[in-house]
């Protein structure tokens, strides 16, 4: 689709979307079954209202980039709870990123996944995911190194089945990450993705008081 045949309005927006198409999911026999994940911080705006259209329990699946130290936003892997580690060489290599280099930056990203774990979930355990369907669940995709990792941090806690579903992705996604899942849904698969906040109205940043509550009120519900 080229920009501006569908635009979200924010996250909320784009999760509500998001939840009308993966409703097929909602087979009687099979809800229960249903667990939904959110990549803190933004994706778990788009999971909660996926969670409410199927209602289905929501989970925080926690992951973190590793960043090239010279250029942070441009991903050279990923980690996830459990010792899930994502490395991409070609991105390693071209950027020159040294093995000490990189240890650095994974020590680091693995303080904050374990400060972000009892940040967001408190003293709450995690949703068991053991023989049940995973769907993970992002604002967007770009690398896919993250979106990857969360993949295979539901498949390393048991889920049976693992479903990407997001709002935004590459064109090619699904060949890229054709390993990561058993499924892919995204609403718009635009030819040139740029950044994923062009396909937003407002995607200003979410904070972990967010999250918080966001999960907060989706086990009350």
């Amino acid at each position: 689709m080229d920009r501006g045949s569908e635009v979200f309005v924010d996250r909320a927006d784009a999760g509500r979307q998001l939840g009308e198409r993966l409703r097929y999911l909602r087979d009687p026999d099979a809800a229960a079954d249903l667990v939904v994940l959110g990549l803190p911080r933004g994706g778990v705006q788009v999971a909660a209202e996926v969670a409410a259209a199927l209602d289905a329990p929501l989970d925080v699946i926690l992951v973190r980039k590793l960043g090239v130290p010279s250029m942070p936003e441009l991903a050279m892997g990923a980690i996830g709870e459990g010792g899930v580690r994502i490395v991409l060489p070609e991105t390693v290599r071209r950027a020159g990123v040294t093995p000490e280099a990189f240890d650095d930056v994974e020590r680091r990203e693995r303080a904050e996944l374990q400060r972000r774990a009892e940040r967001f979930r408190g003293d709450r355990p995690r949703i068991p995911l053991a023989g049940r369907t995973a769907i993970v669940v992002d604002d967007g995709i770009a690398t896919g190194s993250t979106a990857r990792a969360a993949c295979q941090v539901a498949r390393a806690q048991g889920a049976a089945r693992v479903v990407l579903a997001v709002p935004v992705a590459p064109a090619d996604w699904v060949r890229a990450l054709s390993d990561a899942a058993d499924e892919f849904v995204a609403l718009i698969t635009p030819p040139q993705l740029q950044a994923i906040g062009m396909w937003y109205s407002d995607f200003s940043q979410s904070s972990d008081d967010e999250v918080v509550t966001t999960l907060r009120s989706a086990i009350q519900r």
